[in-house]
């Protein structure tokens, strides 16, 4: 189950991925706190620890920072690739989720953006 997706800006690219407010409710719980740090497992099967955190006042506007430059950096994002996030059910317990990371690159032909492909 597709949690959400995102063309990723240059911002996403060199500060933090900005989350779609819409989505904080399919990001692992806050708890009543402002962050929470939560694992994703990409493509190749490598464990990942971001970190979710949200404005202390006013609206929240969801970010992922920590270990998020990294992920960038080890799979050669740029703005304009896509990247996903999907949670699922854990097979071992049914009280947690399991996340998964997908980066995508685009796809282009003579300049026109044909869709994605998985990195």
């Amino acid at each position: 189950m597709e949690t959400f997706s995102k063309v990723l800006s240059k911002t996403d690219i060199k500060k933090r991925l900005a989350v779609p407010t819409n989505y904080l409710k399919s990001l692992p719980s806050l708890n009543g706190g402002c962050s929470v740090d939560f694992k994703a497992i990409d493509a190749k099967g490598k464990v990942w620890t971001f970190k979710c955190s949200i404005r202390k006042k006013g609206h929240p506007k969801p970010v992922i920072s920590k270990g998020w430059l990294a992920f960038v950096g080890s799979k050669k994002l740029k703005a304009g690739y896509k990247i996903r996030f999907y949670k699922e059910n854990n097979k071992v317990s049914t009280a947690t989720h399991v996340f998964r990371v997908q980066a995508e690159k685009e796809i282009k032909i003579f300049g026109a953006v044909l869709g994605y492909a998985p990195i």
